[in-house]
């Protein structure tokens, strides 16, 4: 049996969706969700605030060696949960098989753009 690689339980503390800037280009985050196992993951969504209590998105499935990048701007469709512009918040992502996260931020709100990309801690 091939050793399943990744992580169940994922934690991404710095979030943020920047305002639009560019139309053409919006400003969003990525959380990119590698599956390099033979099993579907079937992942969650935690989002944690400042100032109000978490909320749960509905669950995705990302099949078996496959990747998802979960653009943030697009979480209502994506997720079921809207998420604000210009409100920070912090992540948690659980599947039922081991995956790998890694999370990135474009922000176009000036001409010469900023971008960033973190791998998120694991708790396996």
């Amino acid at each position: 049996m091939e050793r399943e690689l990744g992580a169940k339980i994922w934690l991404i503390p710095d979030a943020y969706l920047p305002d639009v800037g560019d139309v053409n280009l919006p400003s969003h985050e990525s959380t990119c969700i590698l599956n390099v196992n033979d099993k579907p993951a079937t992942v969650k969504f935690t989002f944690y605030f400042e100032d109000r209590d978490p909320i749960e998105s509905k669950e995705i499935v990302v099949l078996a060696k496959r990747t998802w990048h979960v653009r943030l701007d697009r979480s209502e469709e994506i997720l079921g949960v809207k998420l604000e512009r210009d409100v920070p918040f912090a992540i948690k992502v659980e599947s039922n098989v081991k995956i790998v996260v890694q999370h990135s931020r474009l922000d176009t709100r000036q001409p010469n753009l900023a971008y960033m990309t973190a791998i998120p801690w694991n708790i396996d």
